[in-house]
């Protein structure tokens, strides 16, 4: 291997092992600030093909932030890269969460972290504030393109539509849009890319469907049968944390009885207060349940079918953009995708900035914020650095006897 490729390599495995150790705030924040590092920094990739990624990323199962930094990692450095650069954002928040789930088995407790995290939390409003202004700008290309995206928005927002299928029928929808002037384009590729959609949308019911059928309820769970749990899991999660924590409520507390629900409850608890991906609540589930093995088999389940699917993916999305048909449907997701980010973005910003009850606005949390802000947005100050600042910030407003 040449000098180039390894220095290519350590250059990804230090990149995103600090964002794996700051990277609070959910996959939104975690692609603010990937996107800040890859494209802003480094000038990995252009801003519309991170854009491109984020679109096509957004359609298929797994956590999104993750598979955005095995993209980064492929496209930087190839196969080595993406294995580099993936295991390098997931490890810290495996080895953090591993390690609390030993605190947690061997003392019955968790620590006591809501100081810190409330002074890091308007930080992370900050970061996807700076991330989605730059994104839009390269988004929001047309006055169509604006329209798709409120309409996502609305369907979001007001019709409470899962997140794929909003961004499917804005792909789908504002592909046809785009580009029914284009007379010369054969309509062929259009029944094409919509008969495709579908079909991945039926193999995505069979398949969840298939995931939830039983098994059996065993007091000591074999490791294979906890690895192909989590495989499940990995396979077909669309949706993020919150579609986690029910399949996790229905199956391995309801239907197996492999946790209780304390048990349940705590392992999410760590999943929230922990940096990195919020899958890496199976580290803590596995340990809980069969110790370090179980926590390596159950880490491993769910994170490698994001592996796989990116590897798959990538080589295509300059395929899709070469079409005219297919770059419109891009474009369309890629637009849909940062409507997303909005609604995101807003329900992030009023659990963060409000309290509940008089005055009903936490002026400390605004202030933090809006000073992260125009630090990340007017000086370019690292986002690794604001963190420290807002955690700083917290620890001392909790001495002060000031916080929620």
């Amino acid at each position: 291997m040449s000098n180039s490729a390894l220095s290519r390599l350590s250059e990804l495995a230090q990149v995103f092992c600090k964002l794996g150790v700051i990277g609070f705030g959910g996959p939104v924040a975690h692609i603010a600030m990937i996107e800040d590092e890859a494209v802003k920094r480094r000038q990995w990739l252009t801003r519309e093909h991170f854009l491109d990624l984020i679109g096509a990323t957004n359609l298929i199962p797994g956590p999104n932030s993750t598979e955005m930094a095995i993209h980064v990692g492929y496209i930087y450095a190839g196969w080595l890269g993406l294995i580099v650069a993936g295991v390098s954002f997931i490890l810290p928040a495996v080895l953090i969460t591993g390690f609390f789930a030993w605190i947690y088995v061997n003392y019955g407790t968790l620590p006591q972290v809501s100081p810190v995290l409330y002074g890091i939390k308007p930080v992370v409003l900050a970061v996807v504030i700076n991330a989605l202004w730059g994104l839009g700008k390269k988004a929001v290309k047309t006055r169509k393109l604006l329209l798709i995206a409120v309409a996502v928005v609305i369907l979001l927002l007001v019709l409470k539509l899962n997140e794929v299928i909003a961004l499917l029928i804005g792909g789908l929808l504002g592909m046809i849009w785009l580009r029914s002037g284009d007379k010369n384009t054969p309509p062929s590729q259009q029944a094409h890319l919509i008969i495709a959609s579908l079909t991945t949308g039926a193999t995505l019911k069979a398949t969840v469907a298939s995931a939830a059928a039983a098994t059996s309820n065993l007091a000591n769970v074999p490791l294979w049968q906890l690895g192909w749990f989590f495989l499940k899991i990995g396979s077909v999660l669309f949706g993020g944390g919150f579609v986690l924590i029910a399949f996790l409520q229905g199956e391995l507390v309801g239907e197996y009885g492999w946790l209780t629900q304390q048990q349940l409850l705590d392992a999410i608890a760590i999943g929230q207060f922990t940096p990195g991906p919020v899958l890496s609540t199976a580290t803590f589930i596995g340990y809980v349940i069969a110790g370090i093995p179980g926590a390596i088999i159950s880490t491993a389940g769910i994170f490698l079918p994001s592996f796989i699917f990116t590897a798959l993916l990538n080589p295509l999305v300059p395929r899709l953009r070469a079409s005219k048909w297919t770059s419109a449907f891009l474009d369309a997701v890629n637009v849909s995708a940062v409507a997303l980010m909005v609604v995101v973005t807003l329900q992030l910003a009023v659990a963060t900035l409000s309290l509940p009850k008089a005055p009903y606005l936490d002026f400390l949390a605004v202030a933090i914020a809006t000073i992260a802000a125009v630090l990340a947005i007017r000086f370019r100050i690292n986002a690794a650095w604001l963190v420290l600042g807002g955690a700083v910030v917290g620890a001392i407003a909790a001495l002060l006897g000031y916080g929620r």
